[in-house]
């Protein structure tokens, strides 16, 4: 059974077979979100069952994939900030395709550990890298002094605290998708935002960014629709409204895209050996 399963997976990226692992773990699916989990990578219009990683934390890469897959790019831009050693995160794999990218990383070690993994796609141009600390008054500053201006493909955001706030206040770049992180512990129905604080630095706790509820209402305001979040219950996925049609799942609000924090369940992705630097052309 295990040998034959192997083989489908290796054949297929289709949900039936992630459902298929689910069946074979009753310990998982008797909590009642991983039984919905595996219905709903049944659906194809809905995006956790293409969920992969190659450099994402987890499942990002894939979702990203798809969305644009569905809704098509424009000049393949993207703004990230949050990104660490750059190593993983939703930007690595875009590079790879081709993409033009602007990071904003707060601290001076990472962004040294960036301009050594990086160094060809930043002496390219492909690649610009911005070392300072975000906030909501000079976020603006930051992305156009990064030289991203006007219309962007993607803007990703992770910085574990002011997202919200930070998201709000952006109106340098106009980004036809975004991927933020949202509070999985708050339930879908329920609005919540930490206080912002211009020195927030992440302290292990539940006090960070906005629960998805609040995201929601927070893209409607600025007309984007929620289209589907990861299975691993961080990221939430926004596109703009005009884009949408009928090509994600409805409806679009957190009580239909939510997913619970699986942070610990046994969830875990793995793209292969691990990387320690650029190894894009």
């Amino acid at each position: 059974m295990i040998k034959k399963l192997y083989r489908k997976i290796r054949s297929s990226w289709f949900s039936e077979i992630k459902a298929e692992i689910y069946s074979l773990t009753p310990s998982i699916t008797a909590n009642y979100a991983q039984i919905e989990l595996a219905e709903r990578l049944k659906d194809p219009i809905r995006l956790e069952r293409y969920g992969y990683k190659v450099y994402s934390q987890s499942d990002e890469d894939g979702i990203i994939a798809e969305i644009f897959r569905r809704t098509g790019t424009t000049n393949k831009k993207f703004v990230e900030f949050g990104v660490q050693n750059g190593l993983e995160s939703n930007g690595h794999f875009l590079l790879h395709k081709g993409w033009q990218g602007l990071w904003i990383e707060g601290s001076p070690n990472y962004c040294k550990l960036i301009h050594n993994n990086f160094k060809e796609p930043i002496a390219k141009k492909q690649l610009n890298i911005v070392n300072a600390f975000i906030d909501k008054d000079n976020i603006n500053d930051l992305i156009s002094g990064g030289g991203m201006n006007g219309d962007i493909d993607l803007l990703s955001v992770d910085i574990d605290g002011n997202d919200y706030h930070v998201w709000k206040a952006i109106d340098c770049v106009n980004p036809r998708v975004v991927s933020i992180e949202y509070n999985a512990k708050f339930p879908p129905d329920f609005e919540w935002v930490m206080k912002y604080d211009k020195t927030h630095i992440w302290d292990m706790s539940d006090n960070h960014g906005a629960s998805l509820k609040s995201l929601e209402i927070l893209a409607n305001e600025l007309d984007y629709q929620l289209v589907g979040t990861n299975i691993n219950g961080v990221n939430a996925f926004f596109v703009k409204k005009e884009l949408t049609k009928d090509l994600f799942a409805l409806p679009a609000n957190s009580e239909n895209l939510y997913n619970p924090p699986r942070y610990s369940s046994g969830l875990k992705y793995i793209s292969g050996h691990s990387s320690l630097y650029y190894v894009g052309r």
